[in-house]
């Protein structure tokens, strides 16, 4: 069987060929979905491609013609007439008058030719059906089927008649097809754009736009009917263009300039040459070569101009006068930047003389005000200058000509002026009888002269501030006249005089004045002192130096306690003149000196007094417990407790026993061991060791009411010593609980950031904290360290702490210890 439907022939050889042209009965085919399709017959099934096919039914082939059948006899196909050139005229009019009328005339050349068409078709097949089928039946589908698109889209939310979307912004209506006139490309017979699409996207398509592009795009492909070539373009360089080019090139970097000025030896040539730029590169073929003409081939074209010397010639004309208009353009913007500058420092120079203008007017006014102030001052002048006046002058230039006052001389117009004025105001004072005499004056040229920013603390450069200079060589003088004649027995009016100064004179000068006058005064009369011989007190007149001299009267302290020392050592409690003399120094001394020198003084005088204490229940004199119990305030709980526990209870205990084992009065015995309680203070009371000498008193007494042993007891002596006991160890626990309370009251008063403030930082604060709190010296030992870690006295006990743990030293090794423990063995 022949492949001729499927492989078209070829008219002269008769050779098969495929054919992959798309046919208008491909086309309607496809989208034809009546279309009437083929059954595959048994034979087809069997042989396939060989099967015998029916020329009725056969398919037309992929090149449009039918395979042939040798067998048949001799049919001839018409092909057709040839036209004649008047109807081809006459059917091209007729294919223009079916175009639009809108749309423009397309070139020849480039409509489309007619698709070729292949095989007879049924009528039923012609036509392109997807342009003319109508929308009338859509949806039509739904009549086989039970309706469950519709019920789906409607539950949705979609509303019949509407677009779909969440704005119904879908189109209503299925897309439209337009059905093309002729068979040319997609666009060659005008807008194919329906009423429906331009409704729903209205573009306006640019359709002059879009032909003169088409003719532009034409035009490449068509070959010049004249058959010339084509003229030269000529490019033109404005002055613009050479302006950007020259001002490209200046702002060459450094790198790109060395780079331009690289020797290249080019060896392309048939000679070897040299080269002093890459530039030179680019313009070596405008350059004529001596190298002798090609010889002319057959196809080349002899050249009837070529002059390359005079091209040359030209090229270099042209390159000079670009770098000229180059050269005259950056001159002439150098000379506009030039313009600029020069406007901008005649600017800058006229604020300049405007300025210096107005200083010297200003100074002119303040040097006719000076020459105002020397003319004044003269002995001649009828209106001598006043320091109050002067102080007025001064206030004025500082206020009005507050630059030129501060850029001026203070120093030696204050000199010239001022300092003869300050000698004459100062010259009859004295400074004991009226302390604040010129106080608010000094106060006022203080502000007028002084230099804060070379005010110092520590010292001051006399040649610079001409307050301190003021002050040091007028106001000075003075006071060393009157502390020089000053006794410090009588040391009120000198302190009311630094009193009322110290806000005023500079810093240094008050150091001066208490380092170089007053402390040597001061330490002189305390070495002269005599305790037992005086009859001033020392504290009246060392202790109101306090404010002033603070931690400068350290020194003293020392020798007024050896002297205090000494005068006690015959002294006996008897006498209350210690008391009172050592009572104002209390606060003055430290803690840990205060308490050496009470435990080395007072402490063993006070401790030969109880034990010359005689308790005697009939018959007891209360004198020596007295003198012993007033230095409570003086000494500290600690070292009343100790004198207690060692020289009173064990008499009082002892006296208690022996009074026990005699048949006593048991109402007698409370009443003696209350009114011994009531001698101590409440302080004292709290204390634990006192705590349990009580106790051991309630113990004794209740084993001997307790006991058989013994002959008569007194009727309810039992039941009064229970009661006793039960009613004294109430009210210890209800004094602890009111402890307790009030601290809890105080934190709580204190608030939160008070008592954040007050806790230790690290374990060293914790330590000291705890020192003061039970009068333990404690302090580094200077220059001894173990391990690198520095040695501490606490008490007579060396330890050293070494992260959180204090290690205290024993007999061969560091051990650690405890805070409490620590505390326990200082004591």
């Amino acid at each position: 069987m022949s492949m001729s439907h499927l492989y078209g022939t070829d008219g002269e050889d008769g050779v098969e060929m495929e054919n992959f042209e798309v046919s208008d009965w491909d086309l309607q085919n496809e989208f034809n979905p009546h279309r009437q399709r083929h059954r595959q017959t048994k034979e087809e099934a069997t042989y396939g491609v060989w099967a015998e096919r029916d020329s009725d039914e056969e398919r037309p082939s992929f090149g449009g013609k039918r395979s042939r059948d040798y067998s048949a006899p001799v049919n001839f196909i018409s092909a057709g007439l040839k036209k004649s050139a008047a109807e081809d005229m006459s059917e091209e009019d007729s294919d223009e008058d079916e175009k639009p009328v809108k749309q423009e005339e397309v070139p020849k050349d480039f409509v489309p030719k007619k698709l070729k068409t292949g095989g007879n078709f049924k009528p039923s097949q012609k036509g392109f059906v997807g342009g003319t089928k109508s929308f009338v039946d859509f949806g039509s589908w739904e009549r086989h089927t039970k309706g469950i698109g519709q019920k789906l889209l409607k539950k949705m939310g979609y509303v019949p008649g509407r677009g779909l979307g969440k704005n119904a912004q879908g189109i209503i209506n299925p897309i439209e097809a337009k059905q093309r006139k002729g068979k040319g490309a997609v666009g060659a017979y005008g807008s194919e754009r329906t009423s429906q699409s331009l409704q729903d996207f209205p573009v306006v398509d640019s359709e002059e736009e879009a032909e003169e592009e088409f003719q532009k795009e034409l035009s490449q492909w068509r070959k010049d009917p004249n058959g010339g070539k084509k003229k030269p373009k000529y490019s033109y360089k404005t002055v613009e263009e050479l302006k950007a080019k020259g001002r490209i090139s200046k702002q060459l970097s450094a790198p790109q300039k060395e780079l331009s000025q690289v020797k290249v030896i080019d060896m392309t040539g048939r000679e070897q040459k040299v080269y002093y730029s890459y530039s030179q590169i680019s313009h070596k073929h405008n350059i004529p070569d001596d190298s002798p003409q090609q010889p002319v081939g057959k196809d080349s074209k002899p050249q009837g101009f070529a002059l390359p010397e005079l091209e040359h010639n030209l090229q270099l004309l042209i390159d000079i006068t670009e770098q000229e208009i180059i050269q005259n353009d950056r001159q002439l913007q150098y000379e506009r930047d030039m313009v600029v500058n020069l406007t901008h420092e005649i600017q800058k120079m006229s604020e300049v003389l405007s300025h210096e203008e107005k200083a010297i007017s200003n100074l002119s006014r303040v040097l006719e005000m000076v020459e105002e102030c020397e003319r004044r001052m003269q002995p001649s002048c009828e209106n001598p200058l006043t320091l109050d006046e002067c102080a007025k002058i001064f206030e004025t230039l500082q206020d009005k000509y507050y630059e030129e006052y501060r850029m001026s001389d203070r120093v030696d117009l204050a000199v010239a002026i001022v300092y003869p004025l300050m000698k004459d105001y100062f010259k009859n004072w004295d400074p004991l009888k009226d302390c604040t005499y010129g106080t608010e004056i000094i106060g006022k040229w203080k502000s007028l002269l002084e230099n804060d920013q070379l005010l110092s603390h520590s010292g001051q450069d006399l040649s610079t501030d001409a307050f301190h200079r003021l002050m040091w060589e007028i106001w000075m003088p003075y006071v060393r006249n009157i502390v020089a004649q000053w006794q410090p027995r009588n040391c009120g009016s000198m302190v009311d005089f630094l009193d009322s100064w110290v806000n005023v004179i500079p810093v240094w000068i008050l150091d001066n004045i208490l380092d170089q006058l007053i402390f040597p005064k001061l330490q002189k009369e305390v070495e002269s002192w005599n305790p037992l011989t005086d009859t001033v007190p020392i504290h009246s007149w060392i202790h109101p130096w306090l404010p002033l001299m603070q931690a400068r009267l350290e020194p003293l302290y020392s020798p007024i306690r050896n002297k205090l020392a000494n005068a006690l050592q015959k002294w006996h409690p008897s006498d209350s003149s210690a008391k009172l003399i050592l009572q104002p120094w209390k606060d003055v001394f430290t803690p840990g000196s205060w308490e050496a020198f009470m435990v080395k003084n007072i402490v063993p005088k006070l401790g030969m007094c109880l034990n010359e204490l005689i308790i005697n229940p009939h018959q007891q004199h209360m004198d020596a417990f007295y003198w012993v119990i007033d230095w409570e305030g003086m000494i500290s709980v600690s070292s009343l407790v100790g004198l207690l526990e060692k020289h009173f209870f064990p008499k009082w205990l002892q006296v208690l026993c022996s009074w026990l084992s005699n048949s006593p009065n048991y109402e007698e015995i409370t009443k003696w061991y209350l009114g011994w309680k009531s001698m101590f203070s409440d302080q004292v009371l709290a204390h634990p060791s006192i705590k349990d000498k009580f106790n051991e008193a309630l113990d004794i007494m209740n084993r001997a009411v307790s006991s058989s042993v013994g002959g008569y007891m007194q009727p309810g002596a039992r039941e009064n010593i229970a009661y006793l006991t039960h009613t004294e160890r109430r009210k210890d626990f209800q004094y602890e609980a009111m402890q307790e309370r009030r601290e809890a009251e105080n934190m709580a008063q204190r608030g939160i950031g008070a008592a954040a403030s007050s806790v230790p930082m690290n374990f060293k604060d914790l330590i000291q904290t705890k020192a003061e709190e039970h009068n333990i010296v404690f302090m580094p030992v200077i220059g001894k360290r173990h391990e690198g870690k520095q040695l501490y006295t606490f008490g007579r006990i060396v330890i050293y702490i070494d992260r959180g743990v204090v290690f205290v030293q024993g007999e061969k090794t560091w051990v650690p210890t405890s805070l409490q423990s620590l505390i326990d063995m200082a004591k």
